[in-house]
């Protein structure tokens, strides 16, 4: 047996301890790592500091060196959000649906852990801290397997969240990270069907692709973002101004940041003539359609076929003039990836149409799509955000975390 054998059979056993947890066991836990984190954090600090040595002799570009980063702020950001999670109301156990046949029987349906999630991600130490955290809440084992661009950033949170767990009553096996980062760890996590019960890719559009298609272990999809903004004839230009430079310069490198907006053409001089100022503070590259680079000049570059499916995670905004509402909403039909649409609209009809009609795990009406967070949406922490259908759709929370099974009182029924 192999040691990601070894480690998925302790994640296994684990598994079956973590889903008899009572809810105070487990925030106790929970509330020893929030501690540790912030009373360990030179040492993380200094781990970290590897890994940015490393990444920037490497080139990495700016927006990526910023997902890696940790700092003392950040560090105590996912502290806090440990305490949120204990906060919040524990999933495992609740009983729904109850109800009587004309048999007699009783059935409902209770909530599950869905047993040992293994999880596959990239260069953000924070998904260490928020996945491990949001498994051990909702009861489930978990193996995290992150990019070698954190490697040490990764497993100095991981040390501190074991040993603060183990102090606290946590077992062995219930938190888990592979610290070979080759390629060929990733592959076998996929295939590790013995012992997991589901597969959580979170990355990039080429790391979510490959997970989907090659692995056997069951995969819930989390997303990419090719998310738009769509500026209406009726809109408030300077909101719509707003809204979009947030979505796109706040943080670049993450999936919910808008990479293309869509305007009306009735409003796009004043629009273009507004929003350019505060773009060209954080040098946002823009890539246009034809009557957008004509408004620009050499502002701008002309956008090629790819940009309108690209998650840049950088500073660069492709922008796109429609005609009206129909032909914004084809558009996103055609390029989203089903991840945060917004309309920046004064029309009640024009944004309801838009909720209504446009297919995305998350939807806006004068609002940032950067959004799009567990903890914005009240969750706490969050595993990713699925854009698939089966299961879950959106920031993927404790409830998300969980499966079901039928629970059945009879009194000598028999079929």
């Amino acid at each position: 047996m192999n040691s990601l054998e070894s480690m998925g059979k302790l994640a296994k056993s684990a598994s079956y301890t973590l889903s008899n947890m009572s809810t105070n066991q487990k925030n106790e836990v929970l509330d020893a790592i929030a501690k540790a984190l912030c009373e360990k954090s030179e040492y993380i600090l200094a781990e970290n500091a590897k890994d940015m040595k490393q990444a920037k002799e490497k080139g990495i570009s700016e927006s990526l060196l910023d997902r890696l980063k940790l700092t003392e702020d950040r560090i105590h950001a996912m502290s806090d959000g440990v305490r949120e999670l204990i906060a919040l109301p524990d999933p495992i156990g609740e009983v729904t649906h109850m109800s009587t046949r004309p048999n007699g029987l009783t059935i409902g349906k209770k909530r599950v852990p869905l047993g040992v999630i293994g999880i596959i991600y990239e260069a953000r130490p924070n998904v260490t801290v928020d996945a491990a955290c949001l498994c051990l809440k909702s009861g489930n084992a978990v193996i995290l397997r992150g990019g070698s661009e954190a490697i040490f950033s990764n497993l100095a949170l991981m040390k501190v969240m074991q040993e603060a767990g183990k102090g606290a009553g946590l077992c062995d096996g219930a938190m888990n990270l592979v610290e070979n980062t080759a390629r060929e760890t990733a592959v076998e996590l996929m295939h590790l069907n013995d012992y997991l019960d589901v597969l959580i890719p979170r990355g990039g559009k080429g790391l979510i692709k490959t997970v989907v298609s090659s692995a056997t272990v069951p995969v819930i999809e989390t997303g990419w973002g090719n998310c738009h903004i769509y500026v209406d004839r009726d809109a408030d230009l300077t909101m719509g101004v707003e809204i979009t430079n947030n979505a796109k310069t706040s943080r670049p490198s993450v999936c919910n940041a808008v990479e293309c907006v869509l305007i009306h053409e009735a409003v796009a001089t004043e629009f273009l003539k507004k929003a350019v100022p505060l773009l060209d503070r954080k040098h946002v590259e823009l890539r246009c359609d034809a009557a957008s680079l004509a408004l620009l000049g050499a502002r701008a570059k002309a956008a090629e076929d790819a940009d309108w499916d690209a998650e840049y995670d950088d500073y660069i905004l492709a922008v796109h003039v429609v005609r009206d509402l129909d032909e914004a909403m084809e558009f996103i039909a055609a390029h989203s990836t089903q991840h945060s649409e917004c309309i920046v609209t004064e029309s009640y009809a024009k944004a309801q149409r838009f909720l209504d009609e446009v297919d995305a795990a998350a939807v806006y009406v004068n609002a940032s799509t950067r959004f799009t967070d567990g903890g914005e949406f009240g969750m706490g922490a969050e595993i990713g955000i699925s854009t698939q259908k089966m299961h879950a759709r959106g920031p993927m929370g404790l409830e998300e975390l969980t499966s079901y099974k039928y629970i059945v009182y009879g009194n000598g029924q028999v079929r």
